[in-house]
């Protein structure tokens, strides 16, 4: 008999509600069987969509949601009871599940047969994504009380999805990605508070959501080392002698990284082969997969385009024989050897970050970010040196123009401009539209949970009940524990070459023409968290010889403008992954008197829009050589100041 396929999701969601919830039922009449939220950043970040770091955020990289209205309407005709719902949602994790729970109650459906898992890993946040609203020690706290009532209330969903996506997506190998994703599984673990004999049920419970990149071989590997080492940490550390309670489960994106804006109909090949490296091996095998789109280094993918990947997915699961035989992999010496070898590594890696305190301390020293940063700079190095192959990007270069990008419609969606002022009607109708009192009660209910040893899942059902919006339960969780940005240096013992070598002859020659030391601020207006770009070009221009005033995420365009004034410097360099280029750069553009720079993806008549409003220059994923960018910063430079 064959297997079951797994549960098949597209990542989705973007603009409003409605927008949303149109895809979502569209995308499920076509044989999804799980639902992926995203949400915008400023839900991910707890913002309402009113609040001065929202602009021109809202709606752009996921669907926002402000209160339970919004949450109606993005499920409006989808049964709750049959759902199978995953929502990409970290730090206010307990938050959107306090929703979803409110709901079913406001629909008569019993919260013990919801099915589904938020992701509720806040500690790769501070890594890798930056959608924080607390420091590690508080957010740790709600993570472990959203895990600790699931388990007690809700049997059927999964309390947290530990994601070693995003730590690939910021740079880490396949060893790091293990090491670092169980060290993180350890600290949360750590952090439950229940009685000796419930943990085996609370390990039973714990699920991750992994990435599978291009090489194949090394990618299965990796999926039975997260098995083993799972299952010996479990039972060594925990004590859960059941060994279905150890079982590693997981669910997998294949490495959006990976793709090239350059040759895009190439992805199509590589999500192909990235899916096979977590599906064919029995014993290793994804219990929900979720692919992106070929063109997602353009923008934002359209239906048709999901629906390609969703189809990938079919295509496997019932026309080939993949589901009908044993692990394919089993006596093979080689695939052992392999797993041997890093299962050793990983392991290693891991005693060495518990010997220094644990996932915790290494993020509030700065270790694993520096870690990451330094496989990112030598994955970066690697590609523009030509040592590591990139199909359309440095080598095998020509070819013929791609004709799936030649469409009278577009390649990409373009998210209406009008989301974000008719988001914020909603909101402000919402707001005037309730019980005040009601609000102001469940708000003082939930500071008294936060500051006691309450469980802050029933005092945020509450919340959800009473109307109070995304950002005053945020704001509730800043005032009692504070606000925190970060470390947001470049750690000094990184070194980019052989990127910056390029690039040095000529920052030099420019700088003693000018009598001074260039100086470059890169900022990332709006809420993008994603620092991997920004922080490899702060890394070259410093080698090469630039002053380079960097000061992490989550600034406003006025912020990143007054800063480049008082530290007077010479280019202004601004990183937006999010799509929201058009609002932020303009805000920096009128009000500086120095060239400025963007990167991101960024298409390109946005791009060209972009170089008529002043832009000096815009990078995209396409522009993969670092030490290139720094030399053409550096003519910009000498540009402005006649000296080239």
């Amino acid at each position: 008999m064959s297997d079951r396929p797994w549960i098949m999701r597209t990542y989705a969601g973007h603009s409003s509600a409605q927008e949303s919830n149109l895809l979502f039922r569209k995308n499920l009449s076509r044989g999804q069987t799980g639902l992926s939220i995203a949400f915008d950043l400023p839900t991910q970040c707890g913002y309402d969509a009113d609040h001065p770091l929202a602009r021109g955020e809202v709606g752009k990289v996921g669907v926002p949601i402000s209160s339970l209205a919004d949450l109606e309407l993005l499920f409006d005709g989808i049964p709750l009871e049959e759902a199978n719902t995953s929502m990409t949602i970290n730090a206010p994790a307990a938050w959107l599940l306090a929703l979803y729970i409110a709901l079913a109650d406001r629909r008569g459906v019993d919260k013990a047969v919801l099915r589904g898992t938020v992701q509720n890993d806040v500690l790769k946040e501070y890594l890798a994504r930056g959608t924080w609203i607390v420091g590690p020690e508080p957010g740790l706290r709600l993570t472990a009380d959203l895990i600790e009532y699931t388990v007690a209330e809700m049997p059927k969903f999964s309390p947290i999805n530990l994601c070693s996506y995003h730590l690939r997506e910021a740079g880490a190998t396949a060893v790091q990605e293990v090491a670092f994703t169980l060290a993180n599984a350890i600290a949360v673990l750590d952090a439950i508070d229940v009685p000796h004999e419930v943990m085996p049920s609370v390990v039973g419970r714990i699920s991750f959501f992994c990435n599978a990149g291009i090489r194949f071989i090394e990618e299965t590997c990796k999926m039975r080392v997260f098995t083993r080492l799972w299952d010996r940490i479990t039972k060594e550390r925990y004590g859960v002698e059941d060994p279905k309670l150890r079982r590693f489960r997981c669910g997998v994106q294949v490495h959006s990284l990976g793709l090239t804006a350059e040759q895009p109909e190439n992805n199509l090949t590589r999500i192909v082969l990235e899916s096979l490296g977590v599906l064919l091996s029995r014993d290793a095998r994804a219990r929900a997969l979720q692919l992106p789109a070929w063109n997602e280094a353009h923008g934002l993918p359209r239906a048709w385009d999901q629906q390609w990947s969703l189809r990938i997915q079919q295509i496997l699961a019932y026309e080939t024989d993949l589901l009908e035989y044993p692990d394919l992999f089993e006596g093979s010496h080689v695939i052992e050897a392999k797993t041997a070898e890093m299962e050793a590594q990983a392991w290693q890696e891991i005693e060495r970050m518990l010997e220094r305190g644990g996932a915790v301390a290494g993020i509030a020293d700065g270790s694993t970010s520096a870690a990451l940063l330094a496989s990112s700079a030598q994955r970066m190095a690697a590609i523009a040196s030509g040592e590591q192959v990139v199909v359309g990007k440095n080598r095998f270069r020509d070819g013929e123009p791609s004709p799936l990008l030649a469409s009278d419609e577009g390649a990409v969606v373009s998210v209406n401009p009008k989301s974000q002022a008719e988001q914020i009607a909603r909101l402000q109708k919402h707001r005037a539209s309730r019980d005040q009192a009601a609000v102001a009660a469940a708000l003082a209910e939930l500071e008294e949970a936060l500051r006691g040893e309450h469980n802050v899942m029933p005092a945020s059902i509450a919340c959800a009940h009473a109307g109070v919006t995304t950002g005053e339960w945020s704001e509730a969780i800043r005032e009692v524990f504070g606000a925190w940005r970060g470390q947001s240096g470049l750690a000094p013992g990184i070194h980019a070459s052989p990127g910056a070598s390029d690039a040095k002859a000529r920052v030099s020659e420019v700088s003693q023409q000018l009598g001074r030391r260039l100086r470059l601020l890169l900022g990332k207006p709006g809420l993008d968290g994603h620092t991997g770009g920004a922080q490899q070009v702060a890394l070259v221009a410093r080698d090469a010889g630039w002053e380079v005033i960097y000061s992490g995420i989550r600034w406003t365009p006025e912020e990143i403008a007054a800063a480049a004034m008082q530290e007077d410097v010479d280019l202004v360099g601004l990183s937006i992954l999010s799509g929201s280029h058009m609002d932020l750069v303009p805000a920096v553009l009128g009000k500086v008197d120095v060239p400025v720079v963007v990167g991101g993806i960024i298409p390109e008549k946005d791009a060209s829009r972009l170089r008529e409003q002043g832009v000096a220059a815009v990078y995209t994923p396409a522009d993969h050589d670092v030490g290139l960018i720094v030399t053409q910063m550096t003519d910009i430079v000498a540009r402005a100041n006649g000296v080239l």
